[in-house]
């Protein structure tokens, strides 16, 4: 998929999103920090040639750095906004006799976040969404990462008091930068899940209230799982609860609004819930049922299993690419002695005659 990101029309600046200004000040930070070396200015080189909002956004950014040295960063941000006003280039406004090329890994994870809310208003919060099997990685300002599954849409508002994602719908695995200062607090349905470094994944399964799920699961380090402030009802836990690596926690609504929901903890294989970010989809032993319902996530071509094959309560185990349900197809159909039927825009699995 071409990445047209802030392009903008022919003669005009092209416009950068918030979510290019957060990656460009870390990449500042980075280049001029100890751990600088040929790998990544290589790399950073190509993240800048991704698009002229790229470049812009790099450009920008190393305006800021460019003053700060020396300077308090409230002093600089004005001097550069005063130079902006009086047209001059912004390396003219205010020059250091030397440059203060080592700054320490705070002042820069500083520079990094300040920058990014002087040149944009990220306390307003910024959404991220990606489209019908569609996938996206996305690098905010405190250094975490965040990976969207398809139909996924969530919030992001980072202040210097607290960083909080508001998860509305899908899945996504949240890579956490430590601060001791600021929890990391994602919030889905009634609850909330905190975490201050760590490696973790949402999966929040919509539908009628009965049918609603949210699945979380702990990669690294610790997260609680805890009731938002304000619920007494829906899809959270009766109490908070702090799962340890390589657990998850599946919450399932009741019957109706005013039942609890009921937790199950399990530890499955971590790999296979994430496998969605290299384009694979992993079974083991799950029902046929289960695998297509997955695969379908990921293709506009659905596969449709016959009321003759869906009651034969057929189980599956492999590796699958996400995306091409022909092949998957093909192959269920040949483990399991069954027959793929081609309509316009889906792949019927039937028992043969």
């Amino acid at each position: 998929m071409p990445n047209n990101a802030g392009e903008g029309d022919a003669g005009s600046p092209p416009q950068v999103p918030p979510e290019l200004l957060a990656e460009a000040s870390v990449w500042v930070a980075r280049l001029h920090g100890p751990g600088r070396d040929r790998r990544m200015e290589l790399d950073c080189l190509a993240w800048q040639a991704r698009s002229a909002a790229h470049r812009l956004a790099f450009e920008r950014c190393t305006e800021v750095w460019q003053m700060v040295p020396n300077l308090p960063s409230a002093q600089a941000y004005a001097a550069l906004a005063k130079a902006r006003r009086k047209g001059e280039p912004p390396a003219q406004a205010h020059r250091q006799p030397h440059r203060a090329w080592a700054l320490g890994g705070l002042a820069l994870a500083g520079l990094a976040t300040a920058a990014l809310l002087w040149l944009q208003p990220w306390q307003a919060g910024q959404t991220y969404a990606t489209d019908f099997a569609e996938q996206r990685h996305v690098l905010l300002a405190d250094g975490s990462r965040l990976w969207l599954n398809t139909e996924t849409r969530l919030r992001v508002r980072l202040t210097p008091q607290a960083r909080t994602v508001a998860v509305q719908a899908g899945e996504a695995v949240f890579e956490v930068a430590p601060d001791t200062q600021r929890p990391f607090v994602v919030r889905v349905a009634a609850s909330e899940v905190v975490a201050l470094g760590t490696v973790f994944s949402v999966r929040l399964t919509a539908g009628q209230p009965a049918q609603q799920a949210l699945a979380v699961a702990v990669l690294q380090g610790q997260v609680a799982v805890r009731p938002t402030p304000q619920a007494d009802e829906g899809l959270a836990p009766a109490a908070a609860m702090v799962m340890q690596p390589g657990e998850r926690v599946r919450l399932q609504a009741g019957p109706s609004p005013a039942a609890a929901a009921t937790a199950q903890v399990d530890r499955p294989p971590m790999e296979q819930l994430v496998a969605w970010r290299r384009n694979e989809a992993v079974f083991e032993d799950v029902s046929l049922a289960e695998a297509v319902a997955e695969m379908n996530r990921y293709s506009r071509t659905r596969i449709v299993l016959s009321a003759e094959a869906a009651a034969s309560h057929k189980r599956i185990s492999g590796q699958f690419r996400t995306g091409d349900n022909a092949a998957f197809a093909q192959a269920v159909a040949a483990l399991h002695g069954l027959a793929v039927q081609q309509a316009p825009g889906r792949l019927e699995l039937v028992l043969p005659p």
